[in-house]
């Protein structure tokens, strides 16, 4: 596996995962991985169903002191990354600065998970309108973040939205919105944000992964050179799912390489 580093995960810390981080640790290692990130669910503002309230909302004194216990326990062994993937939303700009501030992070993901108030995961998000339209919309959205919110370095599952669609990847393309694609790209290549290749599309249905190979290839055509890889995985057992494709993907798109952070800056690893 040429990629041996995966740069998005969740344990139990975050709201949607029963996993334990040791299991998580355990897994990589026997997968042979080098590094690994931690990037726990941080998404305040949330839109919560009944009973769900507070999934989001991350205990970072407690997820920290677990993630040093294990990153001594195993040091030598696998780098384990101290990460967060932010929920961003504009008007969270303040206290989404001052939280990326108060830890010492090595990697931030920002991820678009609320658009205008609704989350395209659920199916009322696409109703009474086209999938079209609705991918507009959430990608008008992303473009927003990333010219108000500078406090993350790579954007996260970029056409996320299209996971949940009724029909999935099946009539999606780059090439439909890709005047808007183009110019949330150039915004995070001026900013010098880079993206990830995800690979948690594959197990929730797509042919692609999150974003599509054609907005990877872009990306690089428009001079992006910051790329992680992640299995968004919940479970250990989807840790690095789906790498084998990943590197192809990535070679076939003109990148010869996959970034790692650590202290929020970028190191980059030969494919």
């Amino acid at each position: 596996m040429a990629v041996k580093a995966d740069f998005h995960m969740h344990s139990n810390f975050s709201g949607d995962s029963e996993a334990l981080m040791e299991e998580m640790v355990q897994k990589a290692l026997s997968l042979g991985l080098t590094h690994i990130c931690i990037t726990e669910h941080y998404d305040p503002d949330y839109v919560y169903l009944p009973g769900k309230e507070g999934m989001f909302e991350l205990n970072t004194d407690s997820y920290l002191y677990e993630l040093l216990k294990l990153r001594e326990k195993y040091k030598g062994k696998i780098s384990v990354g101290f990460g967060v993937e932010l929920g961003l939303q504009p008007h969270l700009k303040r206290p989404l600065a001052i939280y990326s501030k108060a830890y010492d992070f090595d990697f931030i993901i920002g991820s678009s998970h609320i658009c205008n108030h609704k989350d395209p995961y659920y199916p009322a998000f696409f109703e009474n309108r086209s999938e079209d339209d609705a991918h507009r919309e959430y990608f008008e959205s992303v473009l927003e973040c990333v010219k108000t919110l500078p406090c993350f370095d790579v954007y996260g599952h970029l056409d996320y939205v299209v996971r949940y669609g009724p029909s999935k990847d099946l009539h999606y393309s780059y090439a439909k919105h890709s005047d808007i694609l183009d110019d949330i790209l150039r915004a995070l290549i001026e900013n010098e944000k880079g993206i990830e290749l995800n690979t948690g599309a594959f197990r929730s249905g797509l042919s692609q992964p999150n974003p599509s190979a054609d907005i990877i290839r872009r990306y690089r055509e428009l001079g992006g050179e910051i790329i992680t890889v992640g299995s968004d995985a919940h479970t250990a057992s989807q840790i690095a799912s789906d790498f084998d494709k990943a590197c192809d993907i990535l070679k076939t798109c003109g990148f010869r390489y996959y970034c790692i952070f650590q202290s929020r800056m970028p190191e980059y690893f030969k494919l």
